[in-house]
């Protein structure tokens, strides 16, 4: 091993093990890993025993949660653990517990780190092979699919615990939200948000007796990450449900006080964008991308100009060749909006809200 290499620590969260555990650890020592670090997540009592088994491999060390916390806390145990007590550390590689990783490319992803010590390493399965679970590609295929069109991150494998990290990005990872399972998919959104590059290595795809010592809840836990992806839709929804609503009371209001108005869709469109626009922006910047100054709102309202030019002509457009009252004009400026809704999102994640890495 280099020695880069011998100052990788190797992060295994696990919550009620079984045997697997030791072949896990029993590999890793094979392949002359001599940092590794199991968080014992409240498991309780009766699953001492697989950790004490585990413990007697050397270079082994066992940190326990008094209850079970979940899976993204306890590797932000183990992170925190790493930055205080390995001050030597190159880098950390998370991974599973149930023997799902082998140990070969567990070393790939490490070396492939020392070859790319700014990047992360995400360790890829393939999901084409007939023994891959159908909970499992489904839920990747659907994830990978949110993934590009949302976030416009192009990842294989949005699930694996395979993932090689260098040291110097240990506190970004603490600094990351999430407790369970969601933890993972917002490391993955914020490689993206922090400007933070990475690779995938293909690796073996193993999945033992369909899967069954996965403590991943199909239901509950993907309630939990699409949550957090849908987020970034939640505001453009809220605000374009308001900017609706203004327009169809303006609209209306100026159809009943000046029916010949030739004015009536500009000065609507710009009444309920000036209202909506406000909470977007607000919205988007706490809650959204996090991120913003100065620049961001100058940035947003440019966009939004642009916005209220193209909303504001197409509609009349439409209007012109579709004659309708002011509930089809609402209609008509839906579809529109919705159409450069899928334009816009794109330019406020990559231009207005990104996040320049320090």
């Amino acid at each position: 091993m280099t020695e880069f290499m011998k100052h990788m620590s190797v992060i295994i969260p696990s919550y009620q093990p079984d045997e697997k555990l030791a072949e896990v650890v029993k590999g890793l020592s094979e392949k002359g890993f001599r940092d590794i670090i199991l968080v014992d997540d409240g498991g309780g009592a009766d699953y001492a025993a697989y950790f004490e088994k585990a413990r007697q491999f050397p270079g082994v060390t066992v940190l326990a949660h008094p209850e079970n916390k979940g899976k993204g806390c306890a590797l932000k145990t183990a992170f925190a653990f790493c930055l205080k007590e390995r001050p030597a550390c190159s880098g950390v590689v998370t991974v599973d517990g149930d023997n799902q990783h082998h140990a070969d490319d567990i070393l790939a992803c490490c070396g492939k780190l020392e070859e790319k010590p700014d990047h992360v390493i995400l360790g890829a399965r393939s999901f084409s092979n007939e023994d891959v679970p159908l909970r499992s590609r489904f839920g990747n295929v659907l994830t990978k699919g949110v993934f590009r069109f949302v976030c416009g991150i192009r990842i294989t494998d949005t699930q694996t615990g395979l993932r090689a990290i260098p040291a110097h990005l240990l506190k970004d990872m603490l600094e990351i939200e999430g407790s369970r399972y969601e933890y993972e998919t917002n490391m993955l959104l914020e490689l993206k948000a922090r400007s933070i590059p990475y690779e995938e290595v293909p690796i073996r795809t193993i999945y033992l007796d369909e899967n069954d010592s996965s403590h991943f809840n199909p239901l509950k836990d993907s309630i939990r990450i699409y949550r957090t992806i849908f987020a970034f839709a939640a505001s453009s929804f809220a605000s374009s449900l308001i900017d609706l609503v203004l327009f169809y009371l303006c609209i209306s209001l100026l159809t009943y006080t000046a029916p010949e108005g030739i004015w009536n869709i500009a000065i609507a469109t710009a009444a309920a964008r000036v209202c909506s626009s406000l909470f977007n922006y607000n919205m988007n910047r706490r809650k959204v991308f996090r991120s913003g100054g100065r620049s961001s709102i100058v940035k947003y309202y440019i966009l939004c100009a642009l916005q209220f030019a193209a909303s504001a002509a197409l509609v009349s457009l439409m209007s012109y060749l579709f004659p309708a009252g002011s509930l089809g004009k609402t209609f008509i400026k839906a579809v529109i909006d919705i159409l450069l809704f899928l334009l816009s999102y794109q330019i406020q994640r990559e231009w207005v809200f990104r996040r320049e890495r320090d």
